[in-house]
């Protein structure tokens, strides 16, 4: 096996595949810090949740929306406790099924089903640019959001003569505490830390928030400018350069850990070249 990134100091973000990604890079050589910026709970509106449910088995929707793989997931896991997991599966597949990116695809087959289509690109304009080909006014969408609030969708479906019924399936809440990611932003600003990898948006958020908390914001801006850093896919990669910070790393497609780490891999080799 080649220790590609032998030496290296990697600072890690994940939550969900966090054993998983640790490994891979200890396997190349890596020493790892790991610091978990959120957990992921099912939404705590239970009620909201199986009515969104209750109204695909219906048949309400025309189409559905999934944004992440998460999201499939903690749908099925609300229906399961239901015992309506079968009706839920069947509702999907008799519904044309769009999705924001791989994630949710993965998540699909787990359960038998394919998108009836995947947006061009993994964001929301490119979710948008998609329901542009497909909607008829006067159809109702069921979208499956991730935050709370997406103003462009908002935008477009107000304009569109379509109308949206959103489900909020999980939430996101802090993981490690602030301690650790105290920690994480003085490794960043002493140059400890060759590359910071992220792979969601709501961990950019927790970084700049405990940064703001404890009045240490300039040492991040400054650590970021130190460090690669590393984004899994362009939705990431905006959240970070709306704060103005750099992103050197992105995976043109394949929003995967395979194909990020694949770029930390060359990147780092190329600088030492």
């Amino acid at each position: 096996m080649s220790k590609g990134f032998s030496g290296r100091l990697i600072a890690v973000a994940e939550t969900r595949q966090l054993d998983e990604l640790c490994q891979m890079l200890e396997r190349e050589g890596a020493t790892v810090f790991r610091c978990p910026m959120v957990s992921i709970l099912d939404s705590p509106d239970e009620i909201a949740v199986q009515a969104w449910i209750d109204e695909l088995v219906s048949g309400r929707f025309s189409h559905v929306v999934f944004f992440t793989g998460e999201g499939v997931r903690r749908l099925r896991g609300f229906a399961e406790r239901r015992g309506k997991q079968d009706e839920f599966a069947a509702a999907l597949g008799r519904t044309k099924i769009i999705s924001r990116g791989p994630k949710p695809i993965q998540a699909l087959k787990e359960i038998g089903l394919t998108p009836f289509k995947v947006a061009d690109a993994p964001t929301t304009e490119g979710v948008i640019a998609t329901l542009k080909t497909e909607l008829q006014p006067g159809q109702t969408v069921g979208v499956q959001l991730y935050r709370e609030k997406n103003p462009e969708l908002d935008e477009y479906f107000a304009a569109s003569g379509c109308r949206m019924m959103s489900v909020l399936p999980y939430i996101y809440a802090p993981a490690s505490d602030a301690d650790r990611v105290d920690e994480l932003i003085q490794k960043l600003s002493q140059s400890e830390v060759d590359v910071l990898i992220l792979t969601s948006s709501p961990q950019v958020d927790r970084l700049y928030e405990v940064a703001a908390e404890r009045n240490r914001t300039s040492d991040l801006v400054a650590g970021l400018q130190k460090t690669r850093v590393a984004a899994v896919g362009p939705v990431v990669a905006e959240s970070l350069r709306r704060r103005g910070a750099p992103v050197h790393i992105c995976p043109e497609q394949g929003f995967v850990l395979k194909n990020l780490l694949k770029r930390i891999r060359d990147d780092l080799a190329a600088r030492s070249s």
